[in-house]
């Protein structure tokens, strides 16, 4: 029996050295239909590192001589771009000189050529592309500005070399409406944070007005507090020349997130709106002034002036001479002009028996008698009369009596968008709430 078990053994492995792959199969077959035990199948193949390597070398040559193509370069020529911000002090050669251009031909032009000068000196912040070629020669230079706060149209400067020189032409051309999504983290100041973001301080300042009556940005903001924005954008070929309005803005502040919309009701005047539909308009502003430092708030106070303890009946702030300031409400100008130790000063009248008092002035912007709208410039920082330095004086004034500005403007109330226009409000809130989190997402990518 032992015998005959080896002769089949030695059969089979006979068999299996002529016709491996075949046995293979079967083996396989055999262990799939048999199911009773636990089997295990190796290639019986050679190993790949036992397989011999063999090294080709094979020379390549080029399609064309070597000096047919040194030459074909040397005769090649390509043109370069650059582009530069105008400064105020630039002169024709100076502005050239950073966009890289050596071309005295290109200088002289631009020196007498009045519509370049024009639109080039003397102008800070705009965008100059330039064309030159390789030998730094001037080949085009262009520049696009917006002409007016208001306008519809941006202008664009040509100026191109020609076979008979240069030539300069200005054309005009729509502005186009964009957005552009932006966020940061406070680090030291708002302004600080918005300029890490690469955002214009129009939208700051915007910013903070929207939530100035729920953010106080003099005293309040802390290390830490995030914002995200949706802001417009006027563009003209691509390029950004202005920012506009802000669409959405979200301030998280001391653990508590404030989110706010611009919505325009037809036929209203259009305004800032909490997201559930609350209006973030006040009667009266927090503040006369966008930005300043309070330097002495409503209480007692040692007099600078007359060096005796005394109630402080207003507010102080502490600002450069020419900071503009602005009316905290809706009124009409009671009195503007000077006025004993206030020196220039502007009294607002409001609803309500409510004066507002705008001291120390450098300058005032309204007549007596003339309406005004909240935030509307009224005049500028000073130190005229009793005044030992810069400053604004303010006060708020209810039926002839003093009260605290900060009180005041937090007790202001605010409306709410009328149920006729809430489905519109409610799908533009859905669109701002997306964009919102799409923007905050970008500034945690970024800090990750």
């Amino acid at each position: 029996m032992n015998n005959g078990l080896a002769t089949v053994s030695v059969a089979l492995l006979a068999a299996l050295r002529r016709h491996p792959r075949r046995l293979s199969a079967v083996l396989a077959a055999v262990l799939l239909c048999g199911g009773g035990g636990a089997f295990a199948v190796a290639s019986l193949g050679p190993d790949v590192a036992d397989m011999p390597v063999r090294e080709l070398t094979q020379t390549v040559l080029p399609q064309a001589p070597l000096a047919a193509q040194a030459e074909a370069l040397d005769v090649f020529r390509f043109n370069l771009y650059r582009s530069e911000t105008t400064r105020s002090s630039d002169t024709v050669r100076s502005l050239l000189d950073r966009l890289g251009i050596a071309d005295p031909a290109a200088v002289a032009y631009l020196g007498r050529d009045a519509r370049a000068r024009q639109a080039l000196l003397g102008k800070a912040g705009r965008l100059v592309t330039a064309e030159a070629g390789d030998d730094q020669s001037l080949h085009r230079l262009s520049m696009r500005w917006i002409a007016s706060a208001d306008a519809t149209q941006f202008q664009r400067l040509v100026v191109e070399r020609g076979d008979k020189g240069f030539s300069a032409r200005i054309e005009q051309a729509p502005l186009v409406a964009g957005s552009q999504l932006a966020s940061g983290v406070i680090r030291t100041t708002l302004f600080a944070a918005t300029d890490d973001a690469g955002l214009p301080d129009t939208v700051a300042s915007q910013l903070a007005e929207m939530f100035s009556g729920d953010i106080d940005f003099h005293t309040r903001l802390r290390r830490g507090d995030r914002f995200s924005v949706v802001y417009e954008t006027l563009e003209a070929d691509g390029e950004v020349l202005r920012a506009g309005r802000v669409l959405s803005a979200e301030f998280e502040s001391g653990g508590k997130v404030h989110q706010a919309m611009w919505f325009q009701e037809p036929g209203k005047k259009g305004g800032y709106f909490a997201l559930d539909g609350h209006s973030l308009r006040q009667a009266f502003l927090s503040s006369p002034m966008e930005f300043s430092r309070v330097t002495s708030g409503f209480a007692s106070r040692f007099h600078p002036v007359l060096k005796q303890w005394r109630q402080h009946l207003g507010v102080d702030y502490a600002a450069p001479i020419g900071t503009p300031v602005r009316t905290v409400g809706d009124g009409v100008v009671e009195f503007a002009g000077a006025q004993n130790g206030f020196g220039n000063v502007v009294y607002v009248k409001h609803r309500d028996d409510m004066v507002t008092v705008y001291a120390h002035l450098s300058q005032i912007s309204v007549k007596q008698g003339e309406p005004v709208e909240q935030g509307e410039r009224i005049g500028a920082v000073g130190m005229t009369g009793w005044a030992t330095g810069p400053h604004l004086h303010f006060e708020f004034r209810v039926n002839g009596e003093h009260q605290d500005p900060a009180t005041i403007a937090g007790q202001s109330g605010a409306g709410a968008v009328s149920e006729a226009a809430r489905a519109a409000f409610e799908r533009q809130a859905a669109v701002m709430r997306q964009q919102l989190a799409f923007a905050s997402g970008i500034q945690q990518a970024s800090a990750q």
